[in-house]
Formats: C-alpha cells, sequence, structure tokens
C-alpha cells in the first residue's frame, strides 16, 4: 500500500512539474507575441522595410563579431593577422553569405545611421524565419495492476452468511409479490368501477331471441344441464354406517326378489311410441340404447328413433338419434363405443356415431344389393380386428357387412329350405350364433322352426341351411333366440333358449356341424318352460350365474328363471309398470341389472342383486341337471 501511494505521489509530482513548464512556455509565448504586436504598431511603417532594417542591423552586428574574431583569434583560426577576406560564420543556423561587402550594402543606409568601423568586407548571413507550433502532450502513464491491489481495493468478501443471504432474497420477493398483488388489486377495483360506470341496458326481445337461438347457447345450455342432472340423481346413502357389518336393506327375502333402479320416458320421442328393442353398452355400464317404432300422432317427426339413456340421467336421453323408417332392432357396437347400429323396418341398416349429429352418418342402399323387407335381428361376430355385422331378414337373407363401408355386404346368403310352405326361401325372425363361433349359426324363423345354417363352406356341407336337421318344437314364429354365454368351468355353449308367440320358452341342445345328420331329422327341445299366460317375447342367458335366464311377456311379466332351483315355476315373477307387453330383455356386462322394453315407450331397468352372484357348485348342479334332461328326452323318443 505504501509503495503503491510513493509512485502516486511521484506521478502527481511529475505531472505538476509537467504543466508548471507548460504555463511557463505558453507565458513566454504570450510576451514575445505582444511585444511584436506592440512594436507593429507604435512604428506605423510597412512590415516588409521593418523586416528589411531588422536584418540589416543583425548583419552588422554579425560583422563586427567576424573581425573581431579575426583580429583577436586569427592565430588560432590558422590564417594570417593581416588578411582582409574575412572567414565563414561559425554558427550553423545561417544560410549562405553573400559576396557584396558589408561597406558596399546599400540596406545600410535604409534602417540605420552605422557606419562601417573597418574596411575589412564582411558577409552577412541571410536568415529565414520559421513558426512553430507547440504541442503539450502529456507523456503515457504505464498503470501496473498487482493481484494484491484488485482483491485489497477494489473488491471486498461479502461477511454475509448463507442463511442472512437466503433471507435478503425472501425479503425482495415477498416486496415484489406484495407490489404485484397491489398492483392486480388496482386494477380489479379500477375495472369493476368502470363496469359499475356503465350503463345497463335491458335486452330486447329480439335480442333475447337472437342469444337464446344461438347454436354455442343451445350447446352450452344442453351439455351444463346434463352435467347437472347427472349429478343430481346420484343416489348414495350419506347416512350408510359401515360399523354395523351388514346391509341395512337387506332381510331374509333379499335374495329371491329384484329392485326396481330407474325409468326411462321422454314425453316427445316415447310418446305413442313402442320399444323394438334395447341393448347395454359394453364400454360404458351406465349407458343403454332403445329403439322405436313410429308415432302416428306425430308425422312431422322421424319415423324410426334410437335414444341412448344414462343411468345417472333420468329425466331426457343422452342421445337422440332418427331414422327415415321404423327401428326395428337395435346394438351397440362391440369394437367401437360410440358407433350404434339400427336395423330398420324398410330393411336399411343405419350407422350413428354419438361425436356426430343426430342423423345417421352410414347406412345401407335401398336396393337389391342388400335387405328388402324388415331387419329383426342384428349381431356383431369376430374380433378387435376382424369383426362383421351380421343382419337378418323376413327376406330370407343373411348378410355380412363391415362398419366401415356399408355400400355393399361383403357376403350374401340366401336362406332356402326345400320343404318350407309355399315357397323355398326362409322368413328369419331372429338369428343367433354361439360364443367364439363366426361360421355356424342357428335361424328362428316365421313357422317356429330353427334351423341351423353356416356362413361358409366347409368338409362336406355347402353354405347355407342344413336341409336335414330341423329343431321342430314351437307353433308359432320364434320372437328370441339365444345361446348361453361361455364363461365359468364347465362348457355350455351348445344349450340355447328360444321363445315364441305359443307361449313358451324352450330349451335346446344344438348338434355340432360333424353331428349332422344326412337324412332328414327333427330335434326335439330339452325342455319347455310353460309358465307364460301371454306370447313371450324375447328370452335372454344371464352372463354371470349359468343356471339363471329371464324372460318378457305379453302380460308385462318379468319372469327371472334359475335352473338349479325350480323348472316348472320361475324364481322370480315380477309385473312391469302398467302391466303392458314387454318387447324386449337385455343384460348388462355384469349380469346385475336388466333393462325391460316395453310397448308403452318406457324402458325399465331392474336390478336382481345377490341372485346374479353364482356359488361354485352352480356349474356342476346345473350339469347335472342338464344330464336328467338328455336322459328324459331320450327315453321319450324311444
Amino acid at each position: 500500500m505504501d509503495r503503491r501511494k510513493e509512485e502516486l505521489e511521484k506521478k502527481r509530482q511529475k505531472l505538476a512539474e509537467l504543466r508548471r513548464a507548460r504555463e511557463e512556455r505558453k507565458a513566454i509565448l504570450e510576451s514575445q507575441s505582444a511585444q511584436t504586436q506592440t512594436s507593429a504598431t507604435s512604428s506605423g511603417t510597412n512590415p516588409n522595410r521593418d523586416r528589411r532594417a531588422i536584418d540589416d542591423l543583425v548583419a552588422l552586428v554579425l560583422g563586427e563579431r567576424t573581425s573581431a574574431s579575426s583580429t583577436t583569434g586569427g592565430s588560432d583560426r590558422g590564417s594570417d593577422s593581416g588578411s582582409t577576406t574575412s572567414s565563414r560564420p561559425t554558427s550553423g543556423n545561417f544560410g549562405s553569405i553573400p559576396s557584396t561587402p558589408i561597406s558596399q550594402d546599400p540596406r545600410l543606409s535604409m534602417g540605420s545611421q552605422l557606419t562601417a568601423a573597418t574596411p575589412a568586407p564582411t558577409f552577412v548571413a541571410e536568415l529565414t524565419e520559421s513558426h512553430s507550433t507547440i504541442a503539450d502532450i502529456p507523456p503515457l502513464e504505464h498503470v501496473v495492476y498487482s493481484k494484491e491491489i484488485q482483491t485489497s481495493e477494489m473488491f471486498e468478501v461479502p461477511q454475509m452468511s448463507e442463511e442472512d443471504i437466503r433471507q435478503q432474497i425472501m425479503e425482495e420477493l415477498e416486496i415484489k409479490e406484495r407490489e404485484r398483488l397491489a398492483q392486480v388489486e388496482e386494477e380489479e377495483r379500477k375495472r369493476a368501477e368502470q363496469e359499475k360506470a356503465e350503463e345497463q341496458h335491458d335486452l330486447t326481445e329480439e335480442e333475447k331471441k337472437m342469444i337464446v337461438g344461438a347454436p354455442e347457447f343451445i350447446d352450452f345450455v344442453d351439455t351444463s344441464s346434463k352435467l347437472v342432472e347427472r349429478a343430481l340423481n346420484e343416489k348414495y346413502d350419506f347416512m350408510k354406517d359401515y360399523t354395523l357389518g351388514v346391509d341395512i336393506e337387506s332381510d331374509e327375502n333379499s335374495g329371491k326378489r329384484v329392485k326396481y333402479v330407474c325409468e326411462f320416458w321422454d314425453d316427445r320421442w316415447s310418446k305413442n311410441r313402442s320399444v323394438t328393442d334395447v341393448d347395454w353398452s359394453s364400454k360404458y355400464p351406465e349407458l343403454l340404447v332403445s329403439s322405436y317404432n313410429k308415432n302416428p300422432m306425430a308425422p312431422n317427426d322421424p319415423d324410426g328413433v334410437a335414444l341412448v339413456w344414462n343411468l345417472h340421467l333420468l329425466e331426457r336421453p343422452e342421445f337422440v338419434f332418427h331414422s327415415q323408417s321404423d327401428v326395428l332392432s337395435v346394438k351397440f357396437s362391440k369394437f367401437h363405443p360410440n358407433y350404434v347400429i339400427g336395423g330398420t323396418y324398410s330393411g336399411q341398416i343405419v350407422l350413428w356415431d354419438t361425436r356426430a349429429k343426430s342423423l345417421p352418418v352410414l347406412k345401407t342402399p335401398l336396393s337389391a344389393g342388400g335387405h328388402t323387407h324388415p331387419v329383426y335381428s342384428l349381431e356383431m361376430v369376430g374380433t378387435q380386428n376382424a369383426h362383421h355385422l351380421i343382419s337378418a331378414s323376413t327376406d330370407g337373407f343373411v348378410c355380412s357387412w363391415l362398419l366401415d363401408m356399408l355400400a355393399q355386404p361383403q357376403d350374401y346368403l340366401e336362406l332356402q329350405h326345400p320343404t318350407h310352405n309355399k315357397t323355398d326361401e326362409v322368413s328369419a325372425t331372429t338369428i343367433g350364433f354361439p360364443d367364439n363361433e363366426t361360421s355356424l349359426f342357428l335361424v328362428g324363423t316365421e313357422e317356429g322352426n330353427v334351423y341351423q345354417a353356416s356362413r361358409y363352406d366347409s368338409a362336406g356341407s355347402k353354405a347355407g341351411i342344413n336341409q336335414y336337421d330341423t329343431y321342430r318344437g314351437h307353433y308359432g314364429a320364434v320372437t328370441g333366440l339365444n345361446f348361453h354365454p361361455l364363461f365359468g368351468p364347465v362348457d355350455f355353449s351348445d344349450l340355447f333358449l328360444t321363445s315364441s308367440v305359443d307361449w313358451t320358452v324352450k330349451l335346446w341342445r344344438a348338434k355340432s356341424a360333424s353331428k349332422s345328420s344326412t337324412q332328414a331329422t327333427n330335434i326335439t327341445p330339452l325342455y319347455s318352460f310353460e309358465h307364460s299366460d301371454d306370447y313371450v317375447y324375447d328370452v335372454k342367458w344371464s352372463p354371470s350365474h349359468p343356471a339363471i335366464f329371464g324372460s318378457v311377456d305379453g302380460n308385462g311379466q318379468f319372469d327371472l328363471w334359475n335352473l338349479n332351483v325350480n323348472t316348472e315355476e320361475p324364481m322370480v315373477s315380477t309385473p312391469i309398470g302398467s302391466g303392458k307387453a314387454l318387447n324386449k330383455l337385455a343384460w348388462d356386462k355384469e349380469g346385475r341389472k336388466t333393462g325391460l322394453g316395453c310397448s308403452d315407450g318406457r324402458v325399465y331397468v331392474y336390478d336382481i342383486g345377490e341372485m346374479a352372484r353364482p356359488k361354485p357348485d352352480d356349474w356342476h348342479l346345473l350339469q347335472k341337471n342338464i344330464s336328467e334332461m338328455i336322459s328324459n328326452q331320450e327315453n321319450t323318443s324311444k
């Protein structure tokens, strides 16, 4: 530090000396300039003449000095003392010396009264005037820095701890946040004042109609109201006591009764229509679709509609789909959750999409390439990557469709039988496929017979109806046909049920394709359920319990059968609604809820409760009962 101070002090002294010298030089120049101006002013003569006078005076003085030097120091100059010629001046600042003697120079008579002191000739030096500019440039200062100087003087190490620094940062952030909040509050206050200051006016009738009729407003109200209704219809017991360990509602008979869940009805779309078919969604267990025929009291409404209901939205349908013809059959696509497929009275197959509007996105043409008679039955077969829609019509044709292309069927199968009355064509009212089967299927007909058919040619048989085997047992049109679902430890997929307008439900055992007869054979049912007193319109196996199935009839009766309990009487027989005919029955995926379609346009949902849960021995018990039925059938045939 001391050394640095000494260096700085020396540099200051040096700078002071330079400034002092520069000031002295400046003062001298100013004084010389002032004298020159003064002499020029006082003489009042021509400057050129004064210049010549000065030159003559200088030459005279120089000549005197030369003569004196030649007299006193001639021996030193290496010349004789009596020499009349003078040597050259010794100063290097003079120019060339003229050859004219100083005594003969006419300029001496112009500027002075002096005469030559000596007769010896002298030479006058010719002087020139030059101007110089003095530039005061300070010397380059070399500044030397060292690490010691930088660290000791220029930078100081902070003495704050990490906690103090963190606290300081947090305080700064809090200050900024308070300022931001204050600014936001100020903006909100100004905005509120501005809105309050704006003049409010009532909407006119035209403005109200424009707002209410806007599509965006309608969609918003429709969507938001559905959400609110779903929340309001959610049934949950908030006072339920879990410490009791039992259900308060359970009693001795709870295992042998069905529970009413809800009823679907829409005043516009369900009024004066009949439910023709129902089906549950395999993707969304709360969704149920129902199809309807024409409303004769509303000629401006579509002839056919399909309504998608939601268990959490009871007052109105989730989706409404239109059709130009009565919709006689409807089904959710197993592999496309957004697709709803309908079969119509005109023979068209229509495809609706829940992501689109109410009109079909695809439909089959009204031509000979498809169906020309009512389509009463639809089935989906195959897998996710390879599946087809199978449709059957009373025109005697079974068609296979790809949902992405309904312009023409992929397969076209004509059902013919030589023993059919009046015509060879078989009028199909319903079809059924066993699980994991895409070729072999059964067909229920208007005359009451059931035929086995195949979509493709196989070994020993051709595509179409098996001409030899006939499932004969009904005395009226077959209204429903359903195969036993393939699940559980025992395979019952060869069992199927049929319902008919002859007031009966019959249980059958299907023959495999390899055991087909080579001559005409009538196959009789294993068992006939004759409890109903009216047309039985539909029958379905439970998808969760192997021995349970349900049926509906024209008296509005819902019968629940359990083959392991009783085959003479249904386990539960419940009148539904106002006693109007029940047209269709559908089980949900879990086999716990049933959807019942009524001829008055209402759809009822019932929960069968604990009956849907099978016991471990139910499969073996059913197998035993079926074996007894088979042995009784063989004994009867003998």
